[in-house]
């Protein structure tokens, strides 16, 4: 199985999770308070090397009605810049309502979305990631 990375990339945040060897489960990992672009990557390459990570597993905001609007091209954007800065592919996966999904499941375990928004941004990567490895099980 392939050892990925699932991000929800945020302009202040970037939520990340992992997944097990066996591309079974996504777990939470971080959420990086985003500094300069130099050093969100030091950080991620960090994860990548610790984790041997070979794909980059991105939430992609499009809109409602299914289409990439400019929020998702900023995405990718920003995911192609750090998947040639790690080296690594991307592959991207509707995120949409994501962090509402995350901010429920906080709220399920008494937790207050709106008090800790990194929190939501690590779930939401998880939830990303968690979809990835079930279409490809699927497949």
């Amino acid at each position: 199985m392939v050892s990925a990375l699932g991000l929800d990339l945020g302009r202040k945040r970037i939520g990340i999770a992992g997944c097990d060897r066996l591309g079974l489960l996504a777990t939470g990992l971080t959420t990086l308070h985003r500094q300069t672009f130099v050093r969100d990557v030091a950080q991620l390459q960090e994860l990548c090397q610790e984790r041997q990570v070979e794909i980059l597993v991105v939430g992609l905001p499009y809109t409602m009605e299914g289409e990439i609007g400019s929020q998702a091209r900023q995405v990718q954007k920003l995911a192609s810049r750090i998947g040639e800065s790690l080296s690594l592919p991307i592959d991207y996966v509707d995120e949409r309502l994501t962090s509402y999904q995350a901010e429920e499941i906080l709220r399920q375990n008494r937790r207050s979305p709106r008090r800790d928004k990194a929190l939501v941004d690590q779930v939401a990567a998880t939830i990303i990631l968690q979809q990835w490895l079930d279409q490809r099980r699927s497949h």
